[in-house]
C-alpha cells in the first residue's frame, strides 16, 4: 500500500533529453527550464565542489554533475521530503558517489552548515534557483509545497547570498536565475561581496521582452557587469530554438559557463 500511496504522489520525468530521469511530486514545484538553464549556466571543472542551495528534487545539481564527471555536489534543501527525492534522483541516475544531500534552511546560521561540512570558503561554486515571487505583491498558491517553493519575501534573496559568499572561497562563483524585472535587486544583493557580474536575459520569443535572468558573479572581484546577448527560448511559431533546444535537451553550456 506504501509503494501504491507513493506511486500516487510521485511521478518520473526525463530531462536533458532522457540523460536524467527525476522523481518528483505530482503536485507542488514541477522541474522547469529555470534548473536546467542555470545548470548551462554554472562554470565548473573535475575536482571543484559546487553546492546547490535550494536544490528541490536536485535537477539543477544533478545536470551539472552528469555533465562534468570530476565534480562534487552537495544539493542544499530544507524540505525533508524534497531532499529525500533528491537523495533517490541522485542514486537512480548512478551519481550518488559525487551528490550528497543534506537538509538545511538557506537563510539558517553558519554552525548548522558547518556541522553539515560546508564551513565557510569550502565550495568552488554556488548556484541557486531562489523562490523569486513576492508574497507581498503576487497571489501565493494554496498547495504549500508550491507556495515554498516560488514565494520568500525580498529581504529573502539578501540573505540567499551572503550565505553564498560565506561558503565561497575567493574568486568562486555564484550563479543563479530571477525574474527579469527583478534585476536590481540581484545586483544590490551582490554589491557587497561580488564583481564582474555577467547578466543574461532569457526571452521566451525573438520580440519579446526577457522573462528571466541567469547571473555570473565572482567573489571578491571588481571587474564591471557585463550585459550580454539574450537567449531567445521559441521561435515566432513557438518552435524550440536551436540554441535553446542544444541547452535544454544536449550538454550544450551557455557564455556564463
Amino acid at each position: 500500500m506504501a509503494n501504491e500511496l507513493r506511486s500516487a504522489e510521485v511521478t518520473e520525468d526525463a530531462v536533458l533529453g532522457g540523460r536524467l530521469r527525476l522523481a518528483q511530486p505530482r503536485r507542488g514545484h514541477r522541474v522547469g527550464h529555470d534548473a536546467i538553464l542555470l545548470a548551462a549556466a554554472t562554470p565548473a571543472r573535475a575536482g571543484e565542489q559546487i553546492v546547490d542551495l535550494g536544490a528541490g528534487v536536485g535537477a539543477a545539481g544533478l545536470a551539472v554533475a552528469a555533465r562534468i564527471p570530476g565534480v562534487t555536489v552537495t544539493l542544499v534543501e530544507i524540505d525533508p521530503a524534497l531532499a529525500a527525492l533528491a537523495a533517490e534522483n541522485a542514486r537512480h541516475n548512478g551519481l550518488a558517489e559525487r551528490v550528497r544531500v543534506v537538509v538545511l534552511d538557506v537563510a539558517g546560521p553558519a554552525r548548522a552548515f558547518a556541522s553539515a561540512a560546508l564551513p565557510a570558503e569550502s565550495a568552488t561554486r554556488i548556484m541557486m534557483n531562489p523562490p523569486f515571487n513576492d508574497p507581498a505583491r503576487q497571489r501565493a498558491s494554496p498547495e504549500p509545497a508550491r507556495r515554498l517553493a516560488h514565494a520568500l519575501p525580498p529581504e529573502a534573496l539578501p540573505r540567499w547570498v551572503r550565505t553564498a559568499a560565506r561558503l565561497l572561497r575567493p574568486r568562486g562563483t555564484l550563479s543563479l536565475i530571477w525574474r527579469a524585472d527583478g534585476v536590481a535587486e540581484v545586483l544590490r544583493a551582490l554589491e557587497p561581496a561580488f564583481g564582474d557580474v555577467l547578466v543574461l536575459p532569457v526571452h521566451p520569443k525573438p520580440a519579446a521582452p526577457a522573462i528571466r535572468i541567469l547571473v555570473r558573479a565572482t567573489k571578491s572581484s571588481r571587474a564591471p557587469l557585463s550585459l550580454l546577448p539574450g537567449l531567445v527560448l521559441n521561435d515566432d511559431l513557438g518552435r524550440p530554438a536551436p540554441e535553446a533546444d542544444a541547452v535544454l535537451r544536449g550538454a550544450a553550456v551557455l557564455p556564463l559557463a
